[in-house]
């Protein structure tokens, strides 16, 4: 196990959206932490990659019910979801503490040297940083994939689920989170928090990602820096059947790899 600098707890959210998740009973389970893949669960995936990344104090943000039976059974703490992601992220940040690594418990894949990418790229200035992957890296890690991207003046980038929460003062981050999701169905709000300039420059991708997140970072008060993802891979999650598919194919392939056997 590989030491980590800042020794980082991690928080994994793992919270019940309201009504459940359709795509999870489909598969008969109540919650997509317990999705089975390969003969482990999507939440057990996760910490044990966290875990081989070298982070030793884990929680999971679930509900009271079987994902906070099997958080307890992983040796992880729990911690109540709040109403809303961003609820439930500043409530842990209270009680865990910077420096903080923040994921989600359907990130199937998540590897190790991801998480070590993200902790070890991030400056050490930046207060709170985020992985992301271009476009054409995720492409070409995974060709099929059909991900959702976000424009800028260097390319196209899709979210990891993967941010690190580096000082106390990435709790204003969490804040902005917060009226962010309270204003969702008022776009005009949303905007005029973000920076109305800086938000259609983004639109116009006269900026690049680095510069928007530094501009945002700047307006709510934190320095927030971009860590590019090296693989692809780290942009795929669990939200549909075709994603559960090609997570199964990419199982497949390494353990015929590895061993010649299939799963």
């Amino acid at each position: 196990m590989i030491a980590l600098k800042d020794s980082p707890a991690a928080l994994v959210l793992a919270g019940t959206r309201p009504g459940g998740d359709p795509f999870a009973r489909s598969l008969g389970v109540e919650h997509k932490g317990l999705i089975n893949l390969a003969g482990t669960t999507l939440l057990e995936r996760v910490v044990s990659a966290l875990r081989d990344a070298g982070i030793e104090r884990i929680a999971v943000s679930c509900d009271v019910g079987p994902v906070a039976d099997l958080a307890r059974a992983l040796d992880t703490e729990v911690l109540y979801a709040g109403s809303g992601p961003s609820e439930s992220v500043g409530s842990a940040f209270d009680t865990l503490g910077a420096p903080l690594l923040l994921t989600t418990c359907d990130h199937a894949l998540l590897r190790p040297e991801w998480v070590r990418e993200l902790i070890e790229k991030t400056p050490a200035a930046a207060d709170l940083s985020v992985l992301m992957a271009e476009r054409s890296v995720v492409e070409r890690a995974l060709p099929s994939a059909r991900r959702t991207y976000i424009r800028f003046s260097d390319g196209e980038w899709s979210g990891c689920n993967l941010f690190y929460l580096r000082t106390a003062d990435a709790s204003k981050a969490i804040d902005v989170w917060a009226k962010v999701e309270a204003d969702r169905k008022r776009p005009w709000l949303i905007a005029a928090r973000l920076g109305v300039p800086t938000l259609f420059q983004m639109l116009l991708r006269r900026l690049s990602l680095s510069e928007g997140l530094a501009r945002l970072g700047s307006r709510i008060g934190i320095r927030a820096s971009l860590v590019a993802a090296s693989d692809g891979l780290a942009a795929v999650d669990i939200d549909k059947l075709e994603d559960l598919v090609a997570v199964q194919e990419i199982l497949r392939q390494r353990k015929s790899a590895t061993t010649g056997e299939s799963i």
